[in-house]
């Protein structure tokens, strides 16, 4: 369960700016997708289930980084 909450609690601190949004953000934001996905998969109650715009936001941030590295 701490492994869990630090995901979140890496990804809290960087939206908030108490940490800076690093490769370590990135790692936690993809684990806890892959969580969210599988979680929505579970059943109908969980599909409308969704990360908040900040979040959301920060994933964007990641795909254009991932995309710009592959250049």
């Amino acid at each position: 369960m701490q492994v869990a909450s630090n995901h979140y609690q890496i990804v809290k601190d960087s939206l908030t700016g108490k940490r800076a949004i690093d490769e370590q953000t990135f790692a936690s934001l993809s684990v806890l997708t892959e969580r969210l996905e599988r979680l929505k998969k579970l059943g109908k109650a969980f599909s409308e289930i969704t990360f908040s715009p900040a979040v959301e936001e920060l994933r964007s941030r990641q795909n254009t980084m991932v995309a710009g590295q592959r250049r």
